[in-house]
């Protein structure tokens, strides 16, 4: 019972795994017979995927059409591998063997991404009956002796390593012997070829030393170890694993698509046509390097991405090839056509056949034979760009031959003059660049005189007489040639002439050689040193010259009265400073045309420095009439120019040296009198035209004598600080002071400030009398705000120029003297004329505001005067106004609305108001009467010394 009862467990487990394990349906049986040589199984084959290591198959139907079912094993306990099933019948009266062969790569169907790249297919087989088939050694694929004994069915199961079986052969063992033996003789020719081809072309590139020699090489060697690997021939010599063998493989294809793009970026000489083809090439030879490293670690994905690489190689190659060969002629490209056409044959005939199209068995050798053969094509046209030109390049030539080897890559054409049969001959090169009918520069020499320029004829013709009549020298001659259509073409003959025996020049022998260009560049360089290279207009080098021609024909014609115009910008500085140095250029662009179109042709305006032009007027001589142009010429640049939707308002000084008859005249004396004349003008305010007097001369000295006075006046005390009062109209009290500056010379007296304020601006001087004025007047200020506790406070205000506004130091000085004197806030005001500010609006608002933020006061004068927008305005932190004394003329004569019109704009500001001008009683009711805050002037006194203000105050004066 103990027995019987084991035995049924087994059973029960046996049936269990059964049940257990996946049932496949029958397979139908391929038929064998004794005759058949190779049977191809892949289609009849069934494969399966088990979920463990035991599959349940039911075999095909024998004779008494009984379907069995059998349990096969994986060889490893608990694996879980593919099968594959097919059934073979032999239904002869023999037993019949075969050799069942699974190949381990195959080319055909392997695929373009994530490619098969081969390896050890099947593990084992098992029979359903009969001999068990065993495993034929082979490198290249798993080979298993089949036995079929006679009028049997047997159904075999097989246990797979990998998922893919690309191919199934039932081979007659003495047909697959055959078959073998010749495609391995076949493969030892392919690679015997590949291999002598590979080390001829690395023979040459050691001969030649070229670029293109060894990428060759390389192509050739990439194909040799490929051709070594598909083959399996490397594989025999270095037996290596499965693993080993799917990284060489993928490698052989990368390096086999970079070779292949080396050559073709070499032969091609990709880098002479754009520099951006070198970055295309080096970028992508990079990326086919990385792919070896890939191989290593993937070699599926960098096999595929090697194989679509060579496919995109050929086609834009293709493409490279057929464009420098159509539109550049280029010869290398033309000679590559039929070999790449083929390389295109060869990669669609591999896109068929891995993608499985293409399935014969002989696709795959026949491929690689392809591929040898396109490289020996290749080969053969490196080898001719080898030995081309290699007679010229490398053999002794003749002195004749090297000379017109010489002359052809010059460029030059030969020209030959039969003086006794007065016949020229030139190159045909001249008649076709001239656009003249083949043979018209042949003949007499008088076909060249009549295209000669009328200018070069006689130059030319005295240069060939004197070289006949000396039968000496050589001739080196610049001439120009009419085209056909026109215009002139310059060349440059060199020759020499060649003597007979009897002594005469029989030829003259030289060459003739485009150089226009080169006279066109010398042209412009003439041009460009004579003239601004901005506005087009005469430099100061050319100005001078055609003075100077003025000056001597004006001493010979007296009709001839020449006028010197010196014409400068005013300010033209702040003008590039506010709206930018182009835009500075664009308007100096404006004015130069706007004063062109006032000239005639005798007249010259030239463009002497920066801002200043200078015009020689020949078309006029009566004074009046010069006058008048040089008004015309002030309205010319006054008128405003449009630059960026904004209107740029510009005023000139003129200077004019009028011509002095029958005196001899230098031309630097008019320049300086001119010059003289419009410094003139710019000292006394600008937009002026000024006529030169001697006595300038004389002005000019005195002023520089001034000037260095100034410069030792603060230190001999000789700058006086008056304050002119300022009156509170509402009750006629002094509300507060303006500073005033007076010069007492020892030799001169007391100096008006228009006399030397001007002088102190120009020379920086204002700069220093600017601090000494501000720092006695707050010292002053607070000496009366001490005394007097009065609400509001006294205040005083000083004036500022354009160069202490324009110092960043400015801010340290007035914070200084704030911190220093205690004054109250908003006391002492800093006075800035209209004009001052709108010279440059976006510096002045932001200087304003860092004064006015460390409690200085600020006031506008001359109000109403200038071109200020009431934008600007509104952002200057401006707390009084002072109204120009003019207005208050004009209220004198009853016109009174500007005035009200300023006074409500200043109210509904928040400003405070000053008028300046009130000389008499009458002034001041009606300056109240409008609304006006405070008034100066001489109704209310003059500019007072210290002492004076301190008591008209009620100050102490003791401090004086």
């Amino acid at each position: 019972m103990r027995t019987l009862s084991l035995v049924l467990a087994c059973l029960a487990a046996l049936a269990g795994l059964l049940l257990a394990a996946p049932e496949a349906r029958a397979v139908e049986a391929v038929r064998v017979t004794l005759d058949s040589q190779a049977i191809d199984l892949t289609p009849a084959i069934e494969r399966y995927r088990s979920d463990g290591d035991l599959i349940q198959i039911s075999t095909a139907p024998g004779k008494d059409g009984i379907v069995r079912r059998i349990a096969v094993k994986a060889r490893e306990t608990g694996a879980r591998p593919d099968w594959m099933v097919f059934a073979l019948t032999n239904d002869t009266d023999e037993q019949i063997d075969r050799l069942l062969v699974a190949p381990h790569f195959r080319l055909v169907g392997s695929g373009v991404v994530w490619p098969d790249l081969g390896g050890s297919r099947i593990a084992a087989i098992t029979a359903s009956q009969g001999i068990r088939p065993e495993r034929d050694e082979s490198p290249d694929a798993d080979q298993f002796v089949i036995t079929l004994d006679p009028g049997t069915t047997v159904t075999f199961v097989a246990e797979l390593r990998t998922p893919n079986v690309p191919q199934v052969y039932l081979w007659d063992q003495d047909a697959y012997r055959k078959k073998a033996t010749g495609l391995t003789l076949y493969k030892g020719i392919i690679i015997g070829i590949a291999g002598l081809l590979a080390l001829f072309l690395t023979i040459v590139f050691v001969v030649k030393g070229a670029i293109i020699f060894p990428a060759a090489a390389a192509l050739a060697w990439a194909v040799l170890a490929y051709a070594c690997i598909d083959f399996g021939f490397f594989q025999r010599i270095f037996p290596v694993t499965e693993a080993a063998e799917r990284i060489y493989r993928a490698s052989a294809e990368a390096v086999l698509g970079a070779t292949l793009l080396v050559f073709l970026f070499a032969y091609l000489n990709l880098a002479r046509w754009h520099v951006r083809y070198s970055h295309v090439a080096l970028i992508w030879l990079l990326f086919l390097g990385g792919l070896v490293g890939l191989a290593v670690i993937d070699p599926p994905v960098a096999a595929g991405v090697a194989r679509i690489s060579i496919a995109t190689v050929a086609g834009v190659g293709l493409l490279l090839v057929v464009y420098l060969a159509i539109h550049n002629g280029y010869d290398r490209a033309i000679l590559l056509i039929p070999t790449w056409l083929l390389l295109l044959a060869w990669v669609v005939a591999a896109g068929f056949a891995i993608t499985g199209q293409l399935h014969n068995d002989l696709v795959q050798p026949a491929l690689i034979g392809g591929l040898v053969l396109i490289v020996m094509l290749i080969g053969f046209t490196v080898l001719q760009h080898a030995f081309a030109g290699g007679g010229i390049g490398n053999s002794l030539v003749s002195d004749t031959e090297r000379r017109a080897l010489a002359l052809t890559g010059a460029g030059d054409v030969v020209f030959d003059w039969d003086v006794p049969g007065d016949r020229v001959f030139a190159g045909p090169e001249i008649e076709g660049q001239l656009g003249l009918k083949r043979g018209a520069l042949e003949g007499p020499q008088a076909n060249w005189l009549s295209l000669l320029h009328p200018f070069d004829v006689e130059r030319y013709s005295a240069a060939l007489d004197t070289v006949i009549e000396e039968r000496r020298g050589r001739i080196s001659q610049d001439f120009r040639l009419r085209s056909a259509a026109g215009p002139y073409y310059w060349f440059r003959l060199k020759a020499r002439p060649v003597i007979g025996t009897d002594g005469e020049v029989v030829r003259i022998v030289g060459t003739i050689a485009d150089v226009t260009e080169a006279k066109i560049a010398e042209e412009r360089l003439l041009h460009d040193a004579v003239h601004d290279n901005l506005t087009g207009l005469p430099n100061r080098e050319l100005f001078n010259d055609r003075l100077d021609a003025a000056l001597a024909l004006a001493s010979q014609d007296p009709r001839l009265k020449p006028t010197l115009f010196v014409v400068d910008i005013d300010r033209f500085k702040q003008v590039n400073d506010a709206i930018g140095l182009s835009a500075g250029d664009s308007i100096l662009l404006t004015l130069s045309r706007r004063l062109n179109r006032l000239l005639r042709p005798q007249d010259t305006l030239a463009r002497v420095s920066g801002d200043e032009f200078a015009i020689i007027l020949l078309s006029e001589r009566d004074p009046d009439r010069i006058i008048a142009f040089a008004d015309s010429i002030r309205r010319a640049i006054t008128t405003p120019i449009t630059y960026a939707d904004r209107e740029i308002f510009l005023t000139p000084s003129i200077g004019v040296a009028l011509h002095e008859a029958g005196a001899v005249v230098k031309r630097d004396d008019v320049v300086k009198n001119a010059e003289l004349a419009m410094i003139n003008g710019k000292r006394q305010g600008g937009d002026r035209i000024e006529v030169y007097r001697p006595t300038m001369r004389s002005d000019r000295g005195e002023r520089m004598l001034l000037e260095s006075d100034l410069r030792r006046a603060l230190e001999r005390n000789e700058i006086k600080v008056l304050f002119q009062p300022i009156v509170r109209l509402e009750d006629r009290t002094v509300a507060g002071f303006e500073t005033v500056l007076r010069w007492d010379h020892p030799r001169l007296g007391r100096v008006a400030p228009q006399v030397f304020l001007p002088i102190a601006e120009e020379s920086g001087l204002i700069v220093n009398l600017g601090v000494f004025a501000l720092e006695r007047t707050a010292a002053e200020l607070a000496a009366w705000q001490q005394a007097l506790v009065v609400e509001p406070p006294i205040f005083a205000s000083v004036n500022l120029s354009s160069r202490q506004l324009l110092r960043h130091d400015l801010l340290h000085d007035v914070k200084t003297v704030l911190a220093r004197t205690g004054v109250v806030p908003g006391s002492l005001k800093l006075e800035l004329t209209e004009a001052l500010v709108m010279e440059n609006p976006e510096y002045a608002a932001q200087m304003l505001a860092r004064i006015h933020e460390l409690g200085a006061g600020l006031c506008l004068d001359d109000f109403g005067t200038g071109y200020s927008a009431l934008t600007y305005m509104q952002r200057f932190p401006f707390d009084t106004i002072k109204i120009d004394h003019s207005f208050v003329r004009q209220m004198a004569n009853g016109r009174s609305g500007i005035l009200r019109s300023i006074v409500r704009m200043a109210q509904e500001l928040g400003l405070e108001i000053i008028a300046e001008g009130a000389e008499s009683e009458a002034d001041a009711l009606a300056l109240a009467e409008i609304g006006c805050d405070y008034a100066q002037g001489f109704a209310f006194g003059e500019p007072m010394s210290i002492l004076q203000a301190r008591q008209l105050v009620g100050a102490a004066p003791e401090a004086a």
